[in-house]
């Protein structure tokens, strides 16, 4: 545990010598939030504009939450890293050491998600202040619980999924196309366009069974209290499956990337 608490201080230090860089990121990353702002403001405008039991200030509310959840789970560039490690043969060190490159990666991971996120709490506490009006908070100790539990598992699903695909360079030199393409289908699926549960409920019966669902929206669903009881119960069993299956995903991509490594570079 020692040798990764070290690779987690240099992952932080690392992360600093590129603080603007995060920040500027952090910065123009929230300016999408004032067109979706004033997109559901004139939806809302519009007679009938409610819908699935939104309202103007929810819809708000739920993506303050979508940037404040994103930052707290979603990797950056991560795969990038991990798949120029394998192409220029630097994953080479690791082989010969008693060092699992996975938690090496996780350490890496949970360094960036840290400065990350104390980068972007300045802008995002002046934006929550804004909109504080649309602030409503569980009264229920266990929706608190349960959110949090939500978001661990969320964020270990992010990491092992962006692991898998990175893990992609033992067969090809470009992971780009492959990683737009899932990143598209999480985009979409994954409640950052929009609420999921604003879909048809035939829709939203098969998104449930996909990983994208538990990826973002199912802790920010049970935080603003649109999953519970018996529902919230299944959305957590089901994304603890999911959790089991991107970590079993991300082990079996390392043992099977391994046999066709050639260990060229380095």
């Amino acid at each position: 545990m020692k040798k990764y608490i070290t690779v987690f201080n240099l992952g932080l230090q690392n992360t600093f010598v590129y603080r603007w860089n995060y920040f500027l990121r952090a910065i123009f990353g929230l300016i999408p939030l004032a067109g979706t702002v004033f997109l559901w403001r004139a939806i809302f405008r519009e007679p009938g504009g409610g819908m699935h039991g939104y309202t103007y200030g929810s819809m708000i509310y739920y993506y303050l939450l979508t940037i404040v959840v994103s930052n707290l789970v979603t990797p950056t560039e991560d795969e990038w890293q991990i798949a120029a490690d394998i192409r220029e043969g630097q994953i080479n060190s690791f082989l010969t050491k008693p060092v699992s490159y996975l938690a090496y990666r996780f350490s890496i991971f949970l360094s960036g998600r840290l400065v990350f996120t104390a980068v972007t709490i300045p802008p995002i506490i002046v934006i929550l202040f804004y909109f504080r009006d649309y602030l409503a908070f569980p009264s229920n100790v266990m929706t608190y619980v349960c959110a949090f539990l939500s978001l661990i598992m969320a964020a270990l699903m992010q990491f092992f999924i962006t692991y898998s695909l990175a893990m992609m360079a033992f067969w090809i030199l470009e992971i780009t196309t492959i990683v737009f393409i899932v990143y598209s289908f999480e985009y979409f699926l994954g409640g950052q366009m929009f609420p999921v549960d604003i879909m048809p409920a035939g829709i939203q019966a098969v998104m449930k069974w996909l990983p994208f669902y538990y990826e973002l929206f199912c802790p920010i669903a049970i935080f603003m209290e649109r999953l519970r009881g018996a529902e919230m119960a299944q959305a957590l069993a089901i994304q603890t499956g999911w959790l089991s299956i991107t970590w079993a995903a991300a082990h079996f991509m390392w043992k099977r990337g391994l046999g066709h490594y050639q260990a060229v570079g380095g």
